[in-house]
């Protein structure tokens, strides 16, 4: 089969997005079908199959659009700046994938609410088009509005009801949806209105074998010799809720000092992060590492891993804390207690609870088999859940059932 992956985020990039479509690509290349990758370019300027340099500069597309979005034909885009942005942005990764050609693809499969709609109003009608989400993007952006008051959006603004509508129309753009957790499709029925007959539910695949040999290439960071490692690799957002561990770490240093954490990543709150952990005594603690290619190495050395983040999906980065054997601390957003089971596979922490969070670190500290137990438990069940085998055997299953017996 001939597959187009897509997404609107940019490619390639450092987020759990860009891997996911990277190993699908791999794995499918590896068992002889034809894969490209379609998205936005890391500078936003231009939409690009990647693998096969064919680009278009948004500038072209621009005058294009200029006539039809005037403050006559659509006033509501002239009414509001981000509604305008996201709606442009659709509109001209619409032209480029007209201008690309999607008539040689068997399957198109998109990765966002926004490729899915942008692509299925363009696509022809007998491909079929999965749609995968990864996340709700109208729920990210509605907890950024909560927390950033001063940007005057709430449930009666008219960008709120534009990213509501958005996540139904791009969940439901395609033939089927595909989601990696019941929350996630709980929730796509429930708040988005979703028909329930719409939506698949499967897990994630990680390339273990991959993740192994770079775990095998070594790290220059050295763990220290009388202190146990916790660590977070993430992007420094705010949405990864890096604030609640160093929170919850200014709690622990006052019972003890037996540790280090490590975090792993860079983003736009790296100078608050840091502030805050200067503002904790906890420079000599608290390690910013940068963004880093031997994360899987890091696991090795570590003792404990941590996700505290606000709102999550089904992180890679929980996976591979998994398959490397890592005690595990994650808050209960999203779909992460589905992915692991409180005292068994890991710890669950309330989310925005770091005194919580405080106390599950120090127990896993205190206490060197309950730790390992957890680890063991989790790589155990990693190994058999988190299959990269299983995943391509169903999503080809979708891809056959799609081109051969259309939905």
């Amino acid at each position: 089969m001939r597959i187009l992956l897509a997404t609107y985020w940019l490619i390639p990039h450092v987020g759990g997005v860009w891997k996911f479509m990277v190993q699908i690509k791999q794995q499918l290349e590896a068992l002889g079908h034809e894969v490209d990758m379609l998205g936005n370019s890391p500078d936003y300027s231009k939409f690009h199959i990647w693998n096969r340099g064919v680009e278009l500069s948004k500038e072209e597309l621009r005058p294009l659009l200029a006539v039809k979005l005037d403050a006559e034909h659509a006033p509501l885009l002239h009414g509001d700046h981000l509604i305008d942005y996201y709606e442009r942005d659709r509109y001209m990764m619409e032209l480029a994938a007209a201008y690309f050609g999607l008539e040689s693809y068997d399957v198109i499969h998109t990765q966002d609410i926004f490729s899915a709609r942008a692509l299925s109003r363009v696509k022809p009608a007998h491909i079929p088009l999965i749609a995968h989400l990864h996340g709700s993007v109208a729920t990210e952006l509605k907890n950024h509005f909560r927390s950033h008051p001063e940007l005057n959006i709430d449930e009666h603004s008219p960008a709120w009801k534009y990213f509501d509508s958005t996540e139904y129309y791009g969940a439901s753009a395609g033939d089927l949806t595909i989601t990696a957790n019941h929350m996630q499709r709980n929730m796509l029925i429930h708040e988005f209105q979703v028909p329930a007959s719409k939506i698949a539910v499967f897990q994630y695949g990680l390339d273990t074998g991959e993740f192994w040999g770079k775990a095998a290439k070594g790290t220059t960071i050295q763990r220290p010799s009388d202190k146990k490692v916790i660590i977070f690799p993430a992007r420094l957002v705010a949405v990864k809720g890096i604030d609640v561990l160093i929170s919850a770490l200014g709690l622990l240093k006052f019972k003890r000092q037996d540790w280090v954490c490590w975090i792993v990543g860079d983003g736009e709150k790296r100078r608050d992060l840091e502030s805050q952990a200067a503002g904790l005594l906890l420079e000599n603690e608290v390690l910013f590492l940068g963004e880093r290619d031997d994360v899987p190495a890091l696991l090795t050395l570590a003792d404990i891993f941590v996700h505290s983040c606000i709102q999550d999906n089904q992180p890679f980065s929980v996976m591979e804390a998994q398959i490397a054997g890592l005690a595990v601390c994650v808050s209960s957003a999203g779909g992460l207690p589905e992915m692991v089971e409180h005292g068994v596979t890991g710890l669950v922490s309330p989310v925005n609870d770091p005194v919580a969070l405080a106390q599950q670190l120090n127990n896993l500290l205190e206490d060197d088999s309950l730790r390992k137990q957890l680890g063991s438990n989790a790589q155990t069940w990693g190994n058999v859940h988190w299959s990269m085998g299983t995943m391509i055997h169903r999503l080809l299953s979708i891809y056959r059932l799609a081109v051969y017996n259309p939905f």
